[in-house]
This record gives structure tokens, sequence and C-alpha cells, in this order.
């Protein structure tokens, strides 16, 4: 069990668990596994930790999957690396305690698939957002955690949304790979990890 960092200490508690961040925080419910778009843009563009809200250091892990690799960015708000095992520990996504995608995050005001009691709630009918229904029922992916340098931290946005940033660049030296979560991946995926990692290697 590993202790709450002391970056935490301020953070709210759910289940005698660091509610992070970036957590969907719905009719008084912690949504864990389920971001806060206004939060996750605001820690973009701040260069804030995603579990601590505290702003980056010289350094900082990016969560990276083979999806990511192939887009070229990671698309979740870095952490501290005093922050990330405790993450990798407790976080669903990470240590394999579940095996569904995280679901990519919603409007503040979504009902996260909980039933809302509060009949001001702007919330909408539908229970979860398009994309997490995509990937209903499909195998977590491969996890790892690259360490860069935060003056190599650049945001990435979406041609059709060029003011809203959508992830962290990978285009930067990598200083450190750790694997959270293994996967079993496709040949195409497996290769174009491998070559991503010999270019890493012999940079």
């Amino acid at each position: 069990m590993h202790a709450i960092p002391q970056r935490c200490a301020h953070r709210p508690l759910a289940g005698g668990l660091v509610v992070p961040y970036v957590t969907l925080i719905h009719d008084g419910h912690a949504a864990f596994g389920v971001l806060d778009a206004d939060k996750t843009i605001n820690a973009f563009r701040r260069g804030l930790c995603q579990i601590c809200e505290h702003p980056l250091d010289e350094r900082c892990f990016l969560l990276v999957r083979p999806a990511d690799v192939r887009k070229g960015c990671s698309p979740e708000p870095a952490l501290h690396p005093e922050c990330l095992p405790y993450t990798a520990a407790h976080c669903p996504m990470l240590n394999g305690t579940v095996t569904h995608y995280r679901r990519s995050p919603v409007l503040a005001s979504h009902r996260a698939g909980r039933p809302c009691t509060d009949p001001s709630c702007p919330c909408p009918s539908g229970t979860t957002d398009e994309g997490h229904a995509a990937r209903s029922g499909s195998p977590a992916d491969r996890y790892e955690a690259w360490m860069i340098q935060v003056h190599n931290y650049q945001l990435v946005s979406l041609p059709e949304r060029p003011d809203v940033p959508s992830g962290i660049s990978l285009d930067a030296p990598v200083l450190r790979k750790r694997v959270l979560r293994t996967a079993t991946l496709s040949p195409d995926a497996q290769h174009l990890m491998d070559l991503w990692n010999a270019l890493i290697d012999g940079s």
C-alpha cells in the first residue's frame, strides 16, 4: 500500500483514496476513471499535475498507450514523479483490476452513469459519452509512463479546435520509461512500439 504523497495531502479522499484533480465529481461523488473536461483542459494549459493540481517541476511523466504513440500525443495531463507510484498502485486502469479503457474527458455536467437526484442539474439524459460506448467491452491497453523534462512540454490540439489542447506531444526526449500495465499487443502495435523504442534508445 503506497502512502499518500505529500503533494496530495490537500486533496479530498473517497473510500480512503486520493481523488485526482481531473476526476469528474458529480452529485457529490467522485467518478473514478472519468475525466472532467474543464479540469483536464486547465491542467494542460497551466502545466498542472493531473493528480495533485500543483504545477509541474523540472520533470514529469506522461501516460502513453500504443494508440497514443500513433497519434503522437498523450491525451491526459502529466504527473509529478512523486504522484506516479501512488497512481499506478491505486488506479484500476493502471494496476490491472479493470479490463476496459478509461473514459475520455466528458463535460462537467455529465452524469457519469450515476442516477442524478438533483432536478436542477443540467446533466444530459445519456449515461456515458459516445467514446466510452464505442470502447465498452474492449480490453484495456498497455500503459507506459514516459518521463520528459518540463521545458519539452508541448501541447497539441485537434485541427478543428486549435484553441483547445487535446494532449501533450510525444515528440520530446524521453529520460526514462516505466511499464505500468502490460497487455497483449497486435503485431502492428508491437512493431510500432519496437520502432519507437529503438528510436528513443538510439537518440
